[in-house]
């Protein structure tokens, strides 16, 4: 029995010093804020972990970090694409440049009573990224198209000793390959809009694990919980309520039956129902969920050419994450 007891405690020793060293963690090179002070700050949020964001600060260059309460009160400056105003603590994720008003607490932290953010200053900055991947796709498919309409030219023109008129051909075949891929690079910048648009919300997952996950499945054109996604919902809830530190991403799609703007506000209100319910009925706050997102039919799982693919499709992914590099501390 003493024996037991002994290892209790000392578990109980491991336990404590994992969650000093933790601390430490968090707060090594951040920014302090004094205890009882009231403090402002703009900054742009570089890492979640559960209530806790790190922020770099806009005018040191220094990181801080801001506690999530239940009493934070998150405001946008300006609309945001089909999303409610309580949700707007959702959108607190890697990318976000946010304007803070709290209090410093014991830890040197800034709890936070007030944030302000600007969505489509964060849209902006996700199109750009977006913008360059799509311009160097775009230029990549451009050069291979020129190169090959400079070949069949070259190939032309070797032959136009032979016969005139097979150079005039191959030329004309080059001038249309070089509309080709003018138009192809129309096409992927506009298209690279639309999925910056879908893409709105930038975490870095592979900076978090997945230790559980749920799916959830919709009849066509509906975005309704069926019982048995309630079910699953709420055991998620549950098993997120031991893991310390969790977050939850829930991801909507579609199955392409409608058009992309059809398919797009669909997944987005089905992610949503899997948010409001994880919220109004498992208990789940929200600033643990990292702001709901549908995709369309832009990642289906399976192909849409049959019913049963599409039964498939149109879902919800829901995943309780935990940033790796906290995770891995507090295993050391």
């Amino acid at each position: 029995m003493k024996f037991g007891t002994r290892n209790w405690k000392l578990a109980m020793f491991r336990c404590a010093v994992g969650v000093v060293l933790l601390t430490g963690l968090l707060n090594a090179g951040a920014q302090q804020y004094e205890t009882g002070k009231k403090a402002k700050v703009t900054g742009t949020i570089q890492s979640r972990n559960g209530d806790l964001v790190t922020i770099r600060v806009k005018k040191t260059g220094e990181t801080a970090v801001i506690d999530l309460t239940d009493t934070t009160k998150v405001e946008r400056k300006r609309d945001f694409r089909l999303r409610r105003a309580d949700m707007d603590i959702t959108a607190m994720v890697p990318g976000l440049t946010i304007d803070v008003e709290g209090v410093g607490n014991a830890k040197g932290q800034l709890d936070a009573n007030k944030i302000v953010f600007d969505p489509n200053v964060f849209a902006i900055e996700v199109a750009e990224e977006q913008q360059i991947q799509s311009n160097q796709a775009a230029a990549a498919r451009a050069q291979s198209t020129g190169n090959q309409a400079q070949s069949s030219a070259n190939q032309a023109q070797a032959s136009a000793d032979v016969a005139q008129a097979s150079a005039d051909v191959a030329q004309a075949s080059a001038n249309q390959a070089g509309q080709a891929a003018a138009v192809a690079g129309t096409i992927a910048l506009t298209d690279a809009q639309s999925v910056a648009l879908v893409n709105q919300r930038v975490s870095d997952l592979a900076d978090y694990k997945t230790v559980v996950e749920a799916g959830l499945f919709f009849d066509t054109g509906h975005s309704t919980l069926s019982d048995s996604d309630k079910a699953a919902l709420t055991k998620l809830a549950s098993d997120a309520a031991a893991i310390q530190n969790y977050m939850i991403e829930i991801a909507g799609y579609a199955s392409s039956t409608g058009t992309k703007a059809e398919d797009l506000k669909l997944s987005d209100a089905r992610a949503a129902a899997a948010a409001t319910y994880l919220r109004d009925s498992a208990n789940v706050p929200m600033r643990r969920i990292l702001v709901p997102a549908g995709y369309g039919a832009s990642h289906p799982a399976v192909g849409n050419q049959t019913s049963e693919g599409r039964d498939i499709n149109q879902r919800v992914d829901v995943k309780v994450i935990v940033n790796k590099g906290i995770e891995e501390g507090s295993a050391m």
